[in-house]
């Protein structure tokens, strides 16, 4: 990466000025402005030059020029239509030799459905706001990854590595799982963006992996990870009794997956939540 010239804060600015660009809130939009991250987060999401990578949000280009060197193939989903269209631009600045391994779609990366080439790898510093559903929509849309790593919300990456029976298990953490191994691959302090957020950041980091065996199909299993931690204080005998029709019955479906009815939703992994969905017949699509 010796070759390359990555951003540093100065040169990253000037660049926005050039481009009349200012961060924007509507997009969520958080600069890295640090080329030692950069160069951290390449390292730890482990792509090499088999890989095709697809990044959310490459905003002014800090993190795209690092992946360019490091991979055989880039593509950037931006959907700010102003730095979609400077990206090219700015890697033929900066590196012109990479230049041809760049794509962008300019798009909302959660209406995206195909790419020209599969990838096989995610790497992204996600604006917080749709960090989760943004990881979630890709997760599922995109069978070919092999390995993920993005930098978001501290809180967000705890939560999305959170392990059943902690309190910060949620939603993100069942519904990651059915898809991936989740673990928090380190902090990133605030100083490190332009602008500098009001919340420290993780990197997290995934492993896809084939989903539970079951009947019951991926929106039934979610449907009932929805029902159960929208009253995640209550029982689940409570929790999903509308989900089931009746406390009654939502008792008889947790029994029959050897599931205590008096348990909270927080304690169950992803396999028995599919368990769940399977003996309530949920294969739906």
């Amino acid at each position: 990466m010796a070759d390359v010239e990555l951003f540093g804060a100065s040169a990253l600015r000037q660049r926005a000025h050039e481009l009349g660009v200012r961060p924007t809130k509507r997009w969520g939009q958080n600069f890295v402005i640090d080329a030692n991250t950069v160069r951290r987060i390449v390292r730890t999401s482990g792509i090499d030059e088999t890989d095709d990578v697809v990044e959310v949000g490459p905003g002014l280009g800090s993190l795209t020029l690092a992946l360019l060197d490091g991979a055989r193939s880039v593509a950037a989903v931006e959907i700010d239509e102003n730095l979609a269209a400077a990206l090219p631009q700015t890697v033929q600045q900066q590196a012109p030799r990479l230049a041809d391994r760049l794509s962008v779609y300019t798009a909302d990366a959660l209406q995206l459905t195909a790419l020209q080439q599969p990838p096989t790898a995610f790497v992204a510093n996600l604006p917080y706001n749709v960090a989760v559903p943004v990881i979630l929509h890709l997760l599922e849309q995109f069978p070919t990854l092999r390995k993920g790593l993005v930098m978001v919300q501290l809180e967000v990456a705890e939560r999305l590595a959170a392990a059943p029976g902690s309190r910060i298990y949620g939603v993100p953490s069942a519904k990651a799982a059915w898809y991936a191994d989740v673990t928090q691959a380190g902090r990133v302090g605030r100083k490190v963006f332009w602008p500098a957020p009001n919340v420290d950041s993780g990197l997290v980091s995934f492993a896809p992996k084939d989903p539970p065996k079951t009947a019951a199909s991926r929106n039934a299993v979610f449907t009932v990870i929805d029902a159960a931690f929208a009253q995640r204080r209550k029982s689940l005998r409570a929790a999903l009794a509308e989900w089931a029709g009746s406390p009654q019955r939502a008792e008889e479906l947790l029994r029959a997956a050897d599931i205590d009815p008096l348990a909270r939703g927080e304690t169950l992994s992803v396999v028995q939540f599919a368990a769940l969905a399977e003996r309530a017949g949920g294969n739906g699509t």
